[in-house]
């Protein structure tokens, strides 16, 4: 697993070069994994409380990123200065994002509400150019405007549904927000550490107030679970917790922050498409759709701009 440090400078208001194929090979990766995550949560979510179930995918994450990082020999510390940093980058990308899309999802019908999750790079984006002066292009402003809509189809119906219980609406787009500024405030601290230990320390830290509520409000839920419910706690704290948040951190390092929000739109399209094969759901037309705008959205996000005449 390569490890990318933190020395890059902020962006600035330039045009991106080209993505490079090793970013785009972690988006693909990234991707997958996430993308078929959903339904598997769901499984995982049938018999498993929630605090409880990220306090195993956190705790199983967190062992495994300390487990590579002191295998690859990598400095642990957290450099001096930057504990209160990793702290509010943590408490926002962990913290807030776990604790509200869970909540939030329970008060909301089950399917394709968790797409609210992934507005987040409709936050994003104008945080990025007003606090890292990144360059909101047309291909990009475009990019985000069809990607949104192909997940305003994939909402589809079931709008009026969601809308019937508001709270559960606004603690997902608030998971959105938390994301959003999570990924804002990496790009800005750029915390001078290797990726794996920094996002180790990131569910540590994160993880706390999860760590500390999970026996408080579940403590007459801990029994043997199933055997796909463990197999799907496993899934979590291994490629998702430990891969999958790796690479999304690597990329908000190497790619311009309103760039790497824009990359998830595909992830709630595959979260749809792997619930129709592990949940037996059929395909409809509102999910061809939508799979067709975030596929144009994503060929005109990472268009590379014109170089500027000298």
């Amino acid at each position: 697993m390569p490890d990318q440090t933190a020395a890059a400078a902020r962006p600035s208001a330039a045009a991106h070069p080209p993505i490079s194929a090793y970013a785009l090979t972690l988006l693909a990766l990234l991707t997958l994994f996430w993308g078929v995550n959903w339904p598997i949560m769901k499984i995982a979510l049938s018999e498993v409380p929630v605090f409880t179930f990220r306090t195993v995918c956190l705790g199983g994450g967190a062992v495994g990123l300390f487990a590579i990082a002191l295998w690859k020999r990598m400095p642990l510390g957290i450099p001096r200065g930057y504990g209160w940093k990793l702290t509010a980058i943590s408490l926002f990308t962990i913290t807030g994002w776990n604790v509200f899309v869970l909540y939030g999802l329970g008060m909301l019908p089950a399917g394709r509400t968790t797409i609210l999750a992934f507005t987040m790079p409709l936050w994003l984006l104008p945080m990025s150019a007003l606090v890292l002066h990144e360059r909101l292009s047309g291909w990009k402003l475009a990019g985000l405007c069809i990607g949104l809509t192909g997940l305003a189809v994939l909402v589809g119906g079931e709008w009026q549904s969601m809308v019937s219980s508001p709270l559960g609406v606004l603690l997902v787009l608030g998971a959105a927000i938390s994301w959003a500024i999570g990924t804002l405030l990496t790009k800005l601290y750029a915390v001078p550490m290797g990726a794996v230990p920094f996002v180790g320390w990131q569910m540590v830290l994160g993880g706390i107030p999860i760590f500390l509520l999970a026996p408080l409000l579940e403590t007459d839920r801990w029994f043997v679970y199933s055997t796909g419910a463990w197999l799907a706690m496993l899934y979590n704290a291994t490629v998702c917790f430990v891969f999958c948040y790796w690479a999304w951190n690597t990329l908000v390092r190497i790619l311009p922050a309103g760039i790497s929000g824009l990359s998830t739109l595909m992830i709630p399209v595959v979260g749809v498409f792997s619930s129709m094969v592990v949940l037996g759901e059929q395909p409809q037309w509102p999910e061809f759709a939508a799979l067709a705008l975030v596929a144009v959205a994503l060929g005109l996000i990472f268009k590379p701009a014109r170089a500027q005449p000298v």
